[in-house]
Formats: structure tokens, C-alpha cells, sequence
């Protein structure tokens, strides 16, 4: 019979908050919306607190959102349980700089969306496919020679994914992505 002092919890006893593991719980993705003071270091904090404790960012963008009081936009993809998700956003809150952390995700009035430039070599029949495929994802053409075309698109990730997936038959070059940005709808700030 264990009194719970070996790491399990008594036979026959109900599980305490202590011995409740989180393991079993599903992985979620996270779109965070980090206000900070923009302040020499402050990214370097944030990131630090990810890889500090193993947590991966799956994409970041940074940005001076306020001059006047010096206040950046720093916009995180994560994944995690619900229980490491809470953890992170906690730990944030804990950084001096770090003004506010908003779950976009969790809010139904959230938007994200990605930009993406595209390159796409090739000739013939799939020079025009690839033209077909950019006038249905709304992709524009920014760039082009006798050779190859600059798709500039824009949208959600899962949209930019698969507009990328269609180009590779057809001569995909090079993509380069900024990562997610976030807003929430309606007139009040965050």
C-alpha cells in the first residue's frame, strides 16, 4: 500500500491535482499575440523562454506597431497541450517588457494570415498551368521573364501550403514566407 510518497498516488484513493498528468491531452496550434515594449533584448527574451524549456515556435513575426509609445507586435505560432499552452502564456506575462498576450486563436473574431512570394520556373504547357493555378488561389503575378514568374499571395497558411504543393510539378523555385500576423475583428485594440 502506498501513502503517495513513491510519485503514485494511494490504490483506491481518487487522483489529487498533484499526481494529474497532462500527457494524454490532444496537441493544439496556437496563433499568440505578444504586445511588448520595444526595448534592445526584449525579443531575445521571448525566444529564450521558448527554447529555455523546449517549447518550438512554428512561426514569428516582429514588429513596431506604435511609434509614439515604442510598443511591437511580436506574433507566435506554437503547439502544445492546453496545459503547456497556459504554461507558456503565464511565463510570458512574466517578462518585464511584455505588456499583454492575446490568444488569437481561442477568439472567434481572430484573423490570421500569411504572405508568400513565390517563384516558379518553366515553360510551355506548365507556364500555363501555373498562371491558371495563381488566378484561382488570387495569387499575383509580381514578377516574370521569358522563363519564370514571382507569385505574390496571400491568405492562410493552410491556402499558401497547398498553392506551394500545386507549384512544385511545375517548376517551384523558391518560396520565401513572413509567418502568420493576427487581428481580431471589431473596434477594440488587441
Amino acid at each position: 500500500m502506498s501513502d503517495g510518497s513513491s510519485g503514485t498516488p494511494p490504490a483506491g484513493n481518487p487522483k489529487s491535482a498533484y499526481f494529474l498528468s497532462h500527457e494524454d491531452e490532444a496537441v493544439e496550434r496556437r496563433t499568440l499575440a505578444v504586445m511588448v515594449d520595444n526595448e534592445p533584448g526584449v525579443l531575445a527574451r521571448v525566444v529564450g523562454l521558448f527554447s529555455g524549456r523546449g517549447y518550438n515556435i512554428d512561426s514569428l513575426t516582429v514588429a513596431e506597431v506604435d511609434v509614439n509609445e515604442r510598443r511591437s507586435r511580436i506574433t507566435i505560432v506554437t503547439q502544445g497541450t492546453p496545459h503547456i499552452l497556459e504554461q507558456i502564456e503565464a511565463q510570458l506575462l512574466r517578462i518585464v517588457p511584455v505588456e499583454q498576450v492575446i490568444d488569437i486563436t481561442k477568439s472567434k473574431r481572430g484573423i490570421e494570415r500569411e504572405l508568400a512570394l513565390v517563384k516558379v520556373a518553366g515553360k510551355g504547357e506548365s507556364r500555363v498551368e501555373a498562371l491558371r493555378i495563381s488566378q484561382i488561389f488570387r495569387a499575383n503575378v509580381i514578377d516574370t521573364t521569358n522563363e519564370s514568374f514571382i507569385f505574390e499571395l496571400t491568405g492562410a497558411s493552410e491556402k499558401i501550403t497547398q498553392f506551394v504543393d500545386l507549384m512544385r510539378p511545375l517548376g517551384l523555385v523558391e518560396v520565401s514566407r513572413t509567418g502568420v500576423l493576427s487581428i481580431k475583428r471589431g473596434k477594440e485594440k488587441g
